[in-house]
């Protein structure tokens, strides 16, 4: 059976409370519907703590983590080419070539770890650089390698020894001759000549090879046993056995063992294009955590890279997604706000709604499909309206939020206005916080034309917090200029309480962009806007129109 594609639901990478149990129901509800697939939900970013308490309230475990959804090694066609030993002959190694349409082999140990590799330029180097006739000894072959190589048998000797002594030759001479050319150690092929092989034997040869399957006499076996002579017999001519013979060398003595150009099972796509590029080589080898040999990738395969599918909710935009999302398959689009940069290569099913929730929406589509909510779900998408509309109190809160809500809570077995109270007083407790993760746990970037700023928001039931968070928070918005290339920061302190929110501004031209939203100068880098508690609906819409102005002007 075909592994199902797997599909991440993943909402903005400074998720609240809306985004992530947005993604949660959705995927539930995705799962039941649909079982071509599998729908996992994900988080973009850290939880806050009061995500992280309506969770824990729900017994609910927190969404995978998914930092980028650019396509992985791992999502590629890896081709698993069988690994061989640094002992492996080249004859072997080019015969698995060929079985395998193989361009490179991994040379591997015997835990699979990666020693080397052997390519088909490799061999072919092997065979047309002018070779020294000690190469077999110099590379330490194996005489079985030999015996393999030249389909031969060992009549006399040991074929597990090695040959790593002398050069090799062939006794084409009178044996008068050959005494003057052949040394101890040395390796001779010759015919079935008594005198050649008795003279080879008597100059203290390492091994003879007689070729054409000849029988070698007892006399001379007996004597190549008392002078440690090795006697191989091949049924193969002299020339073919002088050809093949090198085929018998160890791919340790060719195989590339420094400087390996390998990737990670896990490695992301864009990390190894540029370099896989720049490298000739037509094949790569993949490793594991622990460094073990999985498989070979080439670059066609990375052009064939399959996109990993995600769908959306709680955004649009490209600046607010998961990174590499441009690289992701987008399946659906689930949203409450403003149409942001976002493109996607094929039509897809995108639902925008003018609601205070995307967990509205969500809920409005269990209806639609006939999907009773479980209690737990229920409660998560309860939470997300409460938070989203700050017990509809927001002007983004529409008469079908606190539907939803109230009908969500009977399921859940909670009551609205006591569990949103729960949920903020755990949201607001920021005591032990880094104020870095203060300032980030609710941020998003904005663009318009070309004005990019940043706005955070806090909300609290308390004054005194805020006011703490005020101090704590306001060397952040320098900063977050200066990382994220950010033209304006701001950062919104919010009384959910009073219903009131202290705007914190920073920028070249802050000034001036503030009075012109808001018919007001900032006092101290601070503007009070009384009845202002939402960023989507009561303060970006300013912030658009201030631009349009200035643009116009």
């Amino acid at each position: 059976m075909q592994n199902k594609r797997t599909v991440f639901v993943v909402g903005h990478r400074n998720p609240d409370t809306d985004s992530i149990c947005s993604a949660i129901a959705y995927a539930e509800l995705k799962n039941q519907t649909d079982d071509s697939m599998v729908y996992i939900p994900a988080r973009a970013g850290q939880l806050n703590a009061e995500t992280h308490y309506v969770l824990e309230r729900f017994g609910i475990p927190h969404p995978t983590y998914l930092n980028n959804i650019g396509s992985r090694v791992k999502d590629l066609e890896i081709r698993h080419v069988p690994g061989i030993t640094r002992r492996t002959s080249m004859k072997d190694a080019w015969s698995l070539m060929s079985e395998e349409g193989a361009f490179t082999l991994p040379i591997v140990t015997g835990d699979n770890r990666l020693e080397g590799i052997i390519t088909v330029n490799d061999i072919a180097t092997s065979y047309m650089e002018k070779q020294d006739s000690a190469l077999l000894s110099t590379a330490r072959t194996p005489y079985r390698n030999i015996l393999q190589a030249l389909d031969a048998t060992m009549v006399v000797g040991d074929p597990n020894a090695v040959f790593d002594q002398g050069k090799v030759l062939v006794a084409a001479a009178n044996p008068d001759v050959m005494e003057e050319y052949i040394k101890p150690h040395d390796m001779v092929i010759m015919g079935n000549r008594y005198e050649a092989q008795l003279s080879a034997i008597e100059m203290d040869a390492g091994c003879i090879v007689v070729c054409l399957g000849a029988p070698v006499s007892r006399s001379i076996q007996n004597l190549a046993r008392d002078k440690h002579c090795a006697v191989i017999v091949s049924p193969l001519d002299t020339f073919t056995v002088a050809r093949l013979i090198n085929q018998s060398i160890p791919v340790e003595f060719f195989m590339k063992k420094e400087n390996l150009m390998t990737f990670q099972y896990h490695d992301y796509c864009d990390n190894i294009r540029e370099p896989m590029m720049k490298m000739r080589y037509r094949d790569f080898p993949i490793l594991d955590k622990k460094k073990r040999y999985i498989g070979m990738i080439s670059r066609r395969n990375l052009l064939a890279a399959r996109r990993r599918a995600a769908i959306l909710v709680d955004h649009n935009e490209v600046s607010q997604a998961v990174e590499n999302i441009q690289d992701a398959d987008i399946l659906e689009i689930i949203d409450h706000h403003r149409l942001g940069s976002l493109e996607t290569i094929t039509p897809i099913y995108f639902r925008n709604e003018p609601v205070g929730c995307t967990a509205t929406i969500v809920t409005r589509m269990y209806h639609e499909r006939g999907v009773d909510i479980p209690p737990k779900i229920a409660g998560l998408l309860c939470s997300a309206i409460l938070s989203d509309t700050l017990l509809f109190r927001s002007p983004t809160c529409t008469a079908y939020d606190r539907a939803a809500a109230e009908s969500l809570a009977f399921i859940a077995g909670i009551s609205c206005e006591e569990f949103a109270l729960e949920m903020f007083q755990a949201g607001s407790d920021l005591k032990d916080k880094a104020p870095e993760e203060i300032f980030y746990q609710d941020f998003k970037k904005f663009q318009f034309g070309d004005i990019t700023f940043g706005v955070g928001q806090i909300s609290s039931m308390s004054a005194e917090e805020l006011s703490t968070i005020r101090t704590r928070v306001r060397p952040y918005l320098e900063k977050s200029c200066r990382e994220h290339n950010l033209e304006m920061t701001f950062f919104m302190l919010t009384n959910i309480i009073q219903e009131s929110t202290e705007l914190m501004c920073y920028g070249s031209k802050v000034d001036a962009f503030v009075e012109e939203a808001f018919g007001e100068l900032p006092k101290d880098g601070v503007i009070e806007l009384s009845g202002v508690v939402s960023r989507k609906k009561q303060l970006i819409p300013v912030f658009m129109e201030a631009i349009n102005k200035e643009n116009m002007e």
